[in-house]
């Protein structure tokens, strides 16, 4: 399979990718150590193949503690509103990135921006500016928030099979984001540093840190 790095961008692409490149030359002549953070959309794809397991897991029996009467199959008419939704919600995902990111980003909504990887089938949002750490995880995690963990738990608190999916599946959806954030948290800063800033990848899944 070819490289995710490798493939040909798109003139949007190659201009963001420009910008990038400039702001972590800018970055490195103020003192910043740069780390990259990318992973590949197929380790990413993995990581959500691994992580459904035990949150469907959790899910169903929550779901069947709560409502032990109710049944999780669905019906015709539910399972195409879910599709509907589904669909709705997945473009909803990425408006909530950009939304989260435009707040706390220093040009707001001119910095962000969407597109869609077609070799890979993957809508994305991506921020072109670097943001505190707190404020990055925020923004990545929001829409798993919103339209993931809250659905299910209202699903759950009030016996929804669609809620309850919908939302399982939003955080699925989600999963390349959790993984991303793993790695933001994950890394360890040095000990003299006293600023980091997460800087979003333009064409590849994760981001660079930079540190000083």
């Amino acid at each position: 399979m070819k490289e995710e790095k490798d493939r040909k961008l798109s003139a949007k692409e190659q201009k963001r990718l420009g910008i990038f490149e400039e702001t972590c030359e800018r970055l490195s002549q103020k003192g910043y150590k740069k780390t990259d953070l990318t992973i590949g959309i197929v380790k990413a794809n993995l990581f959500v193949f691994l992580l459904a397991i035990p949150v469907v897991a959790i899910g169903v029996v929550l779901f069947a503690w709560r409502n032990p009467i109710s049944l999780l199959a669905p019906t015709p008419h539910g399972s195409l509103l879910f599709i509907i939704l589904f669909f709705v919600l997945i473009v909803a995902h990425e408006l909530i990135h950009g939304l989260t990111w435009g707040i706390y980003s220093e040009h707001h909504f001119k910095d962000i921006e969407f597109g869609f990887m077609k070799e890979y089938l993957t809508p994305y949002c991506t921020c072109t500016a670097p943001l505190p750490k707190s404020q990055y995880i925020l923004g990545a995690l929001m829409p798993c928030i919103v339209l993931g963990i809250l659905p299910t738990v209202m699903g759950i608190l009030l016996g929804s099979h669609l809620l309850f999916w919908i939302g399982m599946v939003m955080i699925l959806s989600a999963g390349g984001d959790i993984m991303i954030v793993c790695k933001v948290l994950a890394f360890k800063k040095q000990e003299s540093s006293i600023e980091v800033l997460v800087y979003d990848h333009p064409t590849q899944a994760g981001s660079v840190i930079f540190e000083k």
